[in-house]
């Protein structure tokens, strides 16, 4: 039943990642699709900055988002608040599927933003605590893949469409990630409240329930009273040694030596890094990369970024098998050393192979 939640609550995968990178996030595809950027009054150099406002302000809407889950997720508790959150996204999406000028655009995003924040700080934490210590690493790393997959398919939905002409070929991806926002709608409400949250507010009765269900034995097996207990002394801890935002703020590290002020900053850092090494330049404008920099045409620049989303989805599965047998320090180290070699093909002044893009002929060289 664990797995089973855990591919359940993976539906959030092209729903997060449709919002991030197919709306207009992936302005990987939709950036360079002239219709868009005429409907909105986008197309041309001196909008560039007002193009890159109304991508950007999306992680705007995240931040809040992450931020609101703290008190919202405590509060509502994980399901209501993955709930909550899809239904936040569903708006912000309709909002930018039937924009026509900047302002609703922005308003959309920022909405859709809100809603995946909610969502990407939720499911996570409510997916490790409904699952075995010994699976949790690979049950993130499954995650991860299936949100990658997710990036994976809007990036070749995107492409499809380009060789649509009209609004339908940016509006229709958009309108696609419904299909994932009804099934999450159809499947969250009837899977498990996290048994942590439950013993948090009092619900023990109902949580060890749970524990026991998702484990597919009694609730007086030793296991579940033993893991039941153990949730209810960290419970207990957390509440005693708790620390304000105040204190947080002020580098404290609490009284129960719960050493948070690491904690934060290794979770942070590590995130912070991630995106310092230009992993949103690949993920949000491969395409426009490609044909400003590089000197592709815009059929094979789409292309070549769908070809890359594939080769981030082939490359996360080898956390699979790995991510106990290497941990995640190492796994990192070898992924960061990987990276680094990742630019060198950005340096390149034009397109050694023009001739591959049909739709952007080159023309002979004059002879004099």
């Amino acid at each position: 039943m664990t797995r089973v939640f855990s591919v359940r609550l993976n539906h959030l995968s092209y729903e997060r990642f449709s919002q991030k990178h197919e709306l207009i996030s992936s302005p990987g595809g939709v950036v360079v699709t002239q219709d868009y950027l005429n409907t909105l009054n986008l197309d041309g150099p001196e909008h560039t900055s007002l193009l890159g406002t109304v991508t950007a302000i999306y992680d705007i809407g995240c931040f809040f988002g992450a931020v609101a889950a703290f008190s919202l997720g405590e509060m509502l508790g994980r399901k209501k608040t993955v709930l909550l959150g899809t239904t936040i996204m569903s708006l912000g999406a309709i909002l930018q599927i039937t924009a026509y000028g900047v302002p609703q655009m922005i308003v959309g995003r920022i909405v859709a933003g809100i809603g995946n924040g909610l969502n990407t700080a939720t499911a996570p934490v409510w997916q490790a605590e409904t699952s075995k210590a010994a699976w949790r690493g690979k049950l993130v790393v499954i995650e991860m893949i299936c949100n990658i997959a997710g990036f994976s398919l809007s990036n070749w939905v995107t492409y499809g469409f380009s060789f649509v002409d009209g609004p339908v070929s940016w509006r229709m991806p958009l309108v696609l990630q419904f299909i994932f926002i009804f099934i999450l709608f159809a499947t969250v409400p009837w899977l498990p409240e996290s048994p942590r949250w439950l013993i948090a507010h009092g619900e023990i009765v109902r949580a060890e329930q749970i524990i026991a269900d998702l484990e597919a034995t009694t609730v007086d097996d030793p296991w579940v009273v033993t893991e039941s207990k153990e949730i209810q002394w960290a419970a207990q801890f957390e509440r005693e040694n708790g620390m304000s935002w105040t204190d947080l703020l002020k580098g404290k590290t609490g009284a129960g030596n719960t050493s948070t002020i690491r904690r934060l900053l290794l979770g942070a850092g590590t995130q912070a890094m991630q995106q310092l090494a230009g992993i949103n330049v690949t993920s949000y404008y491969l395409p426009t990369v490609l044909t400003k920099s590089v000197g592709l045409g815009n059929s094979l620049a789409r292309l070549l970024a769908a070809c890359n989303s594939v080769s981030y989805l082939l490359f996360s599965l080898i956390g699979i098998p790995n991510v106990e047998r290497w941990g995640r320090r190492k796994m990192m180290m070898y992924a960061a050393g990987k990276i680094t070699s990742f630019p060198f093909p950005f340096f390149l002044p034009h397109s050694p192979y023009p001739h591959l893009d049909r739709k952007t002929p080159t023309k002979p060289t004059s002879q004099t």
